[in-house]
């Protein structure tokens, strides 16, 4: 075992922390909870049961679960990794137009995939731009800007775009006492947010509105009238928030503070983001909504993912403990192609393996952990794929 006592191992090396933290969640999103929720329902009078089912779905609305932390610390990340890459150009002595002009490119490949990767279903093009490729691609080169500017500025950039984000969803006006609310996919049987949270209710709020304009401005076989998720396309903006988060954390482990200075200062703006997120949604000012990335959640979420990043620095970078990362590194190093994959051939992997090893091959354990074993077999199938690109050296970059 060895330990890092310095900055100056990380400043050096590749983040192989990062590498594995961002394998691990790609590897959590393709299990799709590993079919934890469908099991839950079999065995309805286990507590033990009902709280893995409730932390591996999403949350309907307000609050949040395990699962919803999946795509913030997708972003947050790609703040993390952005000192990296921009320290990796320098040296092979890139100007700044070149690197913009490199986001840039960055940005329209990551929202045409998205569309793309949406679309891969539908009859026609499916211009939405919710998927989490496309929401890092609307604020990429934003973010790659503010990366130029100092700590200070970012900070108050990050505060900045929540406050508007705040006050676009304040000011805007809540539906009347006879609103059709099933017009907006809302069912009778919804628990509405109350008072002032109400600005923020689903399919009724500043950037459900944005929504009905915006993505009308595109073709469809017919007008775009809610999300049934909730989700919105305007997202990016206080979403820019966490990967500018993020970034501050990716210029901190690049500092040449020693490794246990990082770790304390990671882990204090992690319980601060914590316990400020959930403070602003208990003091009614904004409720925590991970559908609509509220402010709260925004600061939340950005201290959970921060948590978890000073959890596999501590232990990979500090402690030194790697060769147990293998299996999360090769997936964290081809996060776009691993996604790719999931998207486009789960289906596939799950159908023929049926087709060739029998139709009920899933259910040797019993119907209520079929769904488990259908998900952990498309999983490693997609990480042997990934293996076999990885020891020939081939990687997607974008």
């Amino acid at each position: 075992m060895t330990t890092a006592q310095s900055g100056s191992t990380i400043k050096s090396e590749r983040l192989v922390s990062l590498d594995a933290y961002r394998g691990a969640i790609m590897l959590m999103m393709a299990s799709a909870g590993l079919g934890l929720a469908q099991a839950a329902r079999q065995f309805p009078d286990s507590g033990l049961w009902q709280f893995l089912g409730h932390q591996t779905e999403h949350a309907e609305w307000a609050g949040f679960t395990l699962w919803d932390i999946i795509q913030p610390a997708f972003m947050f990340m790609v703040g993390v990794a952005l000192p990296w890459s921009l320290a990796s150009r320098r040296a092979r002595g890139h100007s700044f137009g070149r690197m913009f002009a490199h986001a840039l490119w960055r940005a329209l490949a990551l929202v045409l995939l998205a569309v793309f990767l949406t679309s891969a279903w539908s009859k026609r093009t499916a211009w939405v731009f919710t998927n989490v490729l496309a929401q890092i691609g609307l604020g990429y080169p934003i973010v790659f800007l503010l990366a130029f500017a100092r700590p200070r500025m970012q900070w108050l950039a990050a505060l900045g775009i929540l406050v508007v984000c705040w006050l676009a969803f304040a000011l805007h006006p809540l539906p009347p006492a006879d609103f059709d609310w099933q017009s907006v996919g809302v069912p009778d049987d919804w628990v509405h947010l109350t008072g002032f949270a109400a600005h923020w209710e689903k399919n009724a709020n500043f950037a459900a509105t944005f929504d009905r304009w915006f993505l009308n401005l595109f073709p469809r076989e017919e007008p775009f009238v809610f999300s049934q998720g909730g989700y919105q396309t305007l997202n990016f903006v206080p979403s820019l928030a966490t990967m500018i988060f993020g970034l501050l954390a990716g210029q901190l482990l690049r500092s040449s503070l020693s490794i246990t200075q990082k770790l304390k200062r990671l882990v204090l703006f992690a319980l601060a983001g914590i316990v400020l997120g959930q403070a602003i949604a208990l003091a009614g000012l904004c409720p925590i909504v991970k559908r609509i990335w509220t402010p709260s959640w925004a600061i939340c979420s950005a201290g959970w993912a921060t948590l978890l990043l000073a959890g596999f620095v501590a232990i990979v970078e500090w402690r030194g403990w790697k060769r147990w990362t293998f299996p999360f590194v090769i997936v964290g190093l081809n996060p776009i192609a691993y996604y790719c994959l999931w998207q486009l051939m789960g289906g596939f992997i799950r159908d023929n393996l049926k087709r060739h090893i029998g139709p009920d091959v899933f259910e040797i354990a019993g119907q209520a952990y079929a769904p488990g074993l259908e998900r952990l077999a498309v999983l490693v199938v997609l990480w042997l794929v990934v293996l076999w690109m990885y020891r020939r050296r081939v990687f997607l970059r974008i």
